[in-house]
């Protein structure tokens, strides 16, 4: 099919762009930058908030399909009153636009940040999270995403035959990081593992930026699966962690005491399984193969 994704050239955007090419389909990829594209991608540069813009990305793609990954992609990244209102824009004005122009299918993406986890007050009625644990978060970026998932549901009442979801990656990880780029928060892979602290602030959670793209790709290919304004975990089912999860959680976050150990040794702290029940997915790529690979090719990692 014909199908538009913003925020193409993100760390998240280009494996997307790539598995759905590699698929079949038809693909245009806009950002407000010039990256790379893979072989028969349409590329545009673009501002999605300027609504002659957006027209004409529209109508030139006419999209059966829209991933819409463009916006303001790490918390903090820039000022809170900018997150709030680039990402809840650009959310309401794509999505309504990919209904307006036939798409039979429209998938936007979230964050588990909306749980609102690393505040001393926050605790989790159970583990692992799945998509039905309330959510209640504390920053303007979470608040943004859960904003988002809102515009979904809202934009579902009157989507008629478009289907619209909403999937929440983990934290991504491009297939470069596997060989020591550094990760959305500049230090490696590898880093994160040696570290435990680093990878805490995000509960363990991490998702190859490729199975991210393959849900994704199901979501469009499958709407007929898929609940209108439902939400997908896309998340690895082992955690980014040497030791087990009952141990690590409630050191760095002690009001998971007595919830972390119902976790077995590798279990991550977030469920994905609603993406199984419906579209057959779980993520293939794990830290101990890619990172394995990765050593015994020569790359830098770590390999327990």
């Amino acid at each position: 099919m014909r199908v538009l994704v913003t925020g193409g050239s993100g760390r998240l955007g280009r494996s997307v762009v790539a598995v759905l090419a590699d698929r079949g389909h038809e693909v245009t990829s806009v950002d407000l930058v010039d990256g790379p594209c893979p072989d028969g991608v349409r590329g545009v540069v673009a501002d999605l908030l300027d609504d002659d813009a957006r027209a004409r990305v529209f109508a030139e793609a006419r999209p059966e399909g829209v991933v819409h990954l463009a916006g303001i992609a790490v918390p903090f990244a820039r000022p809170d009153l900018e997150i709030l209102d680039i990402n809840t824009r650009l959310a309401w004005a794509v999505l309504t636009d990919a209904v307006a122009c036939g798409a039979r299918c429209a998938v936007a993406a979230s964050s588990p940040t909306v749980f609102g986890y690393n505040t001393p007050s926050w605790r989790p009625r159970y583990l692992p999270l799945d998509e039905e644990h309330p959510v209640a978060p504390w920053h303007a970026y979470g608040l943004s995403k859960l904003i988002i998932e809102e515009t979904v549901r809202a934009v579902a009442r009157t989507s008629g035959d478009c289907v619209v979801a909403t999937v929440r990656p983990g934290y991504v990880i491009a297939p470069e990081e596997w060989e020591g780029a550094p990760t959305q928060q500049g230090h490696t892979v590898a880093e994160r593992l040696a570290n435990p602290e680093l990878a805490a602030v995000s509960l363990f959670n991490y998702i190859d930026a490729r199975d991210a793209g393959e849900l994704f790709a199901l979501i469009l290919e499958h709407p007929e699966r898929v609940a209108n304004g439902q939400v997908f975990h896309a998340i690895a089912e082992d955690p980014l962690a040497t030791r087990p999860l009952r141990e690590l959680l409630p050191q760095f976050h002690p009001t998971t005491a007595g919830l972390a150990e119902t976790l077995a040794d590798s279990q991550a702290a977030f469920s994905s399984t609603a993406a199984f029940k419906a579209l057959g997915w779980r993520a293939r790529r794990q830290w101990r193969t890619e990172l394995r690979e990765n050593v015994q090719g020569g790359g830098g990692g770590a390999s327990s």
